[in-house]
């Protein structure tokens, strides 16, 4: 068992916890480690191997009614590092946290205005606190492709409030993802929750990719389905691979996460990451991507050393961040070999979450970046 507490600090301090998610008394392992924090919320990030709908409702009905939310990831990690076949289990304790999710469903339904009145209705619920701090936990349906409207929708009812997240992943299959709440589990899915704690919070975003000089533009793409079919009038896997220096047949997730697709937005640029060549040889990405957008490849920047300095201008160090890390991103760190370096600051910062298929902050759906939440000791704690 992995456990990134902090002993020192008190109690009420969120528990995180690392458990083999094929072991048979997970959920009395998960328990027993749970149960002393009195947690008010759990949260869970799964192996897609994991039984996470019947997990989810053994802690919630073993933890006195404590809200469970989780989801099935593509990798995990709990302040030691990359993991995989894993469960994270998350506790916020009761005496510093409040916690209550919705589902958003189905989302292929696009129901935004029943959406946007369950989000105000939720947090009409929290008005009333001045000196508590709250944030926003939004998990979607990796394989949805309705990221960006479910982020945007929560971005224009709660734009007060820090909303982050991450997509479900189920490892580098893409076949099926899974999301929970308490005891109920739906496809096609988000869940949003709202957490108030009187711990200070600040959000940690960071990604390793700076244009290069190649530019290029999408001159067919089919935008439902995520789908370019050509870039610079040319098939868009052989252009791709052309631009990146590699035959068309040795294209994979590393290629993908070594040579992202950059676009502009708002005076910066985001990561538009590819998830497969189709049958085809178009490109299949993990974001929206229209006709006639202007893409530039990534290359990749110091790929620890700023992300330390990122959190080093915390300025102190927190009890938890809690992070969603893309699956390319993690490729891209693996291929370099620096597992060592990654699991040395997930344990120096206390950092745990999971592995995902897109990230969410500031109502912007995004690739390939690390989008965490530090929660720093409440200033008033002895």
């Amino acid at each position: 068992m992995a456990d990134c507490a902090v002993p020192d600090l008190g109690s009420g301090l969120p528990v995180v916890l690392s458990e083999p998610g094929d072991a048979p008394d997970l959920v009395a392992r998960l328990l027993a480690g749970l149960g002393p924090a009195a947690p008010a919320a759990v949260l869970l990030f799964a192996s897609p191997a994991t039984d996470l709908p019947g997990l989810a409702a053994g802690l919630h009905a073993g933890l006195g009614g404590a809200t469970v939310i989780g989801c099935s990831s593509a990798g995990e990690f709990a302040c030691d590092g990359y993991g995989t076949g894993r469960v994270v289990a998350v506790g916020l304790p009761a005496s510093h946290f409040r916690t209550e999710a919705i589902w958003l469903k189905p989302l292929s339904g696009l129901a935004v205005s029943d959406w946007m009145a369950d989000l105000r209705a939720l947090l009409t619920r929290f008005e009333g606190q001045p000196h508590r701090h709250r944030f926003g936990l939004l998990l979607i349906d990796g394989l949805s492709r309705q990221e960006e409207l479910v982020a945007a929708t929560v971005d224009a009812v709660a734009h007060r409030l820090p909303v982050l997240g991450g997509s479900a992943g189920d490892g580098l299959r893409f076949a099926e993802t899974c999301l929970v709440l308490d005891r109920d589990s739906h496809p096609d899915s988000a869940i949003f929750a709202v957490v108030e704690t009187d711990f200070a919070l600040e959000q940690v975003v960071f990604d390793h990719f700076s244009p290069s000089g190649e530019r290029m533009v999408v001159t067919a793409a089919v935008p439902e389905e995520r789908l370019i079919l050509e870039i610079n009038a040319e098939p868009a896997a052989e252009e791709y691979a052309r631009l990146i220096g590699l035959p068309v047949q040795a294209l994979n997730p590393r290629s993908f996460a070594e040579n992202p697709l950059l676009v502009r937005m708002g005076g910066q640029y985001h990561v538009r990451a590819i998830r497969e060549v189709t049958p085809e040889g178009g490109l299949t990405l993990m974001s929206s991507i229209e006709t006639g957008v202007l893409l530039a490849l990534g290359r990749a920047d110091d790929l620890t050393h700023g992300f330390e300095a990122r959190l080093q201008a915390l300025g102190r160090r927190p009890v938890l961040i809690l992070a969603f890390d893309c699956i390319l991103r993690r490729l891209a760190l693996e291929q370099a070999g620096l597992e060592p370096a990654v699991a040395r600051i997930f344990a120096d910062w206390r950092i745990a979450g999971f592995n995902t298929y897109g990230e969410q902050h500031g109502g912007v759906h995004v690739n390939q970046t690390f989008v965490g939440l530090a929660l720093m000791r409440p200033d008033h704690a002895a």
